[in-house]
């Protein structure tokens, strides 16, 4: 029930970027783009924030280490645009996790008031840096982040990407982000992530983070530490990325993330774990079973209201994110407990990278 309200909740009230008001004035802004083996996506990302609707922007883009042609696409897009900046990125050091240091790096080259950090594959909307810097600019934000429309193709993106949007949308009413001081109630996406330069330096940026996984949302918390003011909010129909192109690559993607978004907590991760078996998946089980027919038929009605309405709000598929919706979350549950082990064992890697990390309960 409570999870059905959190949707409905966001459904009515949650910050969409695109409904961004106008820019009072028009600072700065760096556009701040990694890529890492990325030479199927730079290209349009690029060709899309050259499309901006924003007369005072640069971009950066790092290639970090690619052993793909992202380098030759990006040098190719600096000696035509002169918006854009290509990077070389450096090694990496030790107590650095890869985006991370490459974010740093960028970081360091940025002139903006604004930097906005993105990935290769978002494709943004002519109009998703001024709406960013419009409700900056209207709330006082230091830090604004949205999640992405996401694109699915393969039936596993389609199963299980909606579901970890599920997590936020029906599991954080957006606004406490902004209107909370709590820390435990921040949360961002490293899709897409705006600090403004003073914010940025408050929190010593993604030096900070060096060694964090989910660099983004522990941003989220140590800005609301510092007493930032931040917002998250949905990006839907302003900012859209495909981010995985398979099960293969959804599976490596999420066991890299799942157990962090808890802090690496084992007893907080396994009591949400068996709350969301408890809610999404079993119900679909005992309802074959007479004696517990009518409490499950009931969970079931509410699982299906609130993957409709995340579907129709948020545009995600709707088929298999309401008829196949136990199936998705019990293939996520998988994947965190992979996660889960994966993190412990030392065994987590990423674009070609051992991730080296060392987690304390």
């Amino acid at each position: 029930m409570v999870v059905l309200a959190v949707t409905l909740f966001n459904a009515v009230t949650a910050p969409m970027l695109k409904n961004a008001s106008e820019c009072r004035n028009h600072p700065r802004v760096s556009v701040l783009i990694p890529a890492r083996n990325e030479e199927a996506n730079i290209g349009a990302c690029l060709e899309g924030f050259l499309a901006q609707k924003y007369d005072n922007f640069e971009i950066r883009v790092l290639d970090d280490q690619s052993t793909d042609h992202t380098g030759v696409i990006i040098k190719q897009f600096d000696q035509r645009h002169p918006e854009v900046q290509a990077i070389r990125g450096e090694s990496l050091p030790s107590g650095w996790m890869g985006k991370n240091w490459a974010c740093h790096q960028l970081s360091q080259h940025a002139d903006g008031e604004i930097l906005i950090f993105t990935d290769a594959d978002n494709r943004p909307a002519p109009n998703a840096i001024a709406n960013t810097v419009a409700y900056m600019q209207k709330l006082e934000l230091g830090l604004l982040s949205a999640f992405p429309e996401k694109v699915t193709v393969t039936l596993g993106e389609k199963l299980i990407v909606p579901v970890v949007d599920m997590f936020v949308y029906a599991g954080l009413p957006l606004w406490l982000t902004y209107f909370s001081r709590s820390p435990s109630l921040a949360a961002a996406s490293g899709l897409w992530i705006a600090f403004t330069r003073k914010a940025y330096k408050q929190i010593d940026g993604h030096q900070a983070v060096s060694n964090q996984i989910v660099e983004d949302v522990e941003l989220s918390r140590l800005a609301k530490k510092r007493g930032i003011k931040i917002l998250t909010s949905a990006g839907t129909g302003v900012v859209c990325c495909r981010m995985y192109h398979s099960f293969r690559e959804v599976w490596s993607g999420f066991s890299k993330n799942l157990f962090g978004l808890v802090g690496y907590k084992a007893v907080p991760f396994f009591v949400l774990t068996l709350v969301l078996w408890t809610m999404c998946v079993l119900p679909y089980i005992t309802v074959w079973f007479s004696p517990f027919m009518e409490l499950s038929l009931i969970a079931i009605f509410m699982n299906i209201a609130m993957r409709m309405v995340l579907a129709l709000k948020y545009r995600h598929p709707f088929f298999t994110s309401v008829i196949l919706h136990p199936f998705g979350v019990l293939l996520t549950l998988l994947i965190g407990i992979n996660s889960f082990f994966q993190v412990k064992r030392g065994r987590l890697q990423w674009k070609g990278r051992q991730i080296n990390m060392q987690v304390n309960e």
